[in-house]
Order: structure tokens, then sequence, then C-alpha cells
């Protein structure tokens, strides 16, 4: 793994949205980093968007696009399902967050930016960090 490649969870592209400014700030400055993220998170947002948000069809795919121009889009396959399952079961998760967690293993991440998992839980070389909590 590299010394430092973020993943980041579908929170923080929804916090880019709200209406929390030091939230959107923080988010915002995380994802112009730019970083990766998986297909998994662009379909959460996408769900979050709509039956949350507002966003239209429209909106969307204009702010899914700006993701995917400035992050890198890993895809989510049956072995990263089997791996999700495996640390859902071994870390006492929710399948999503196993299936998020392994596609930023296989993506050769080394921190896992989320505010809905556990903060400072290291596994197999990915920490997760809470970027809105006090380090």
């Amino acid at each position: 793994m590299s010394d430092f490649k973020p993943f980041f969870d579908t929170n923080i592209l929804v916090y880019l949205t709200a209406g929390d400014p030091a939230r959107s700030s923080a988010a915002r400055a995380l994802l112009t980093a730019g970083g990766t993220v998986s297909v998994q998170v662009l379909n959460e947002f996408t769900s979050v968007a709509r039956r949350k948000l507002g966003f239209s069809w429209d909106e969307v795919r204009e702010f899914i696009g700006t993701i995917c121009s400035n992050n890198e889009v890993v895809p989510i396959t049956l072995e990263t399902h089997v791996r999700g399952r495996e640390l859902a079961g071994q870390y006492q998760l929710n399948i999503f967050d196993g299936v998020i967690i392994a596609a930023a293993q296989f993506a050769d991440c080394t921190i896992l930016y989320s505010e809905d998992m556990h903060d400072g839980l290291a596994i197999d070389g990915l920490t997760i960090r809470n970027p809105f909590a006090p380090h």
C-alpha cells in the first residue's frame, strides 16, 4: 500500500452538499485533494440525493460527474462482496460498510474517511478516520 491514499465513504459526499458550513468545507477540502470512491458510494449518494436532498436527475448527474472527474472510481465485484461479508462478520459491521472497507482495501487505500464507522479502527493496513471529529 502507498503511504497515503484516501477512500471516501458516502457521507463525505453528502456533507459536501450539507447546510453545515464546517462539514461542507472539510468535505470539499478532502474531495478536492482527490482520492477513491466505489460505485457503491456513487449509488448510495444518488439514493440520498434523490430521496433526502431533493436533487433532480440532472443535478445528480452533474454532481457525480464532478466527483468522478477528480477521484478514482472502483467497481464492486463478487470478490469485493465476499470480502465485505467476511469483514462485516468479523468486525460486526453492516454489509454495506463491509463492502466499502473491502473496496478501499482492494484499491490499496490506507485511510477511509467516514463519519459513520468506528474512528481509528485499523483493518489490514486501512485506518478509518472521521474527518469531522477532533483529533
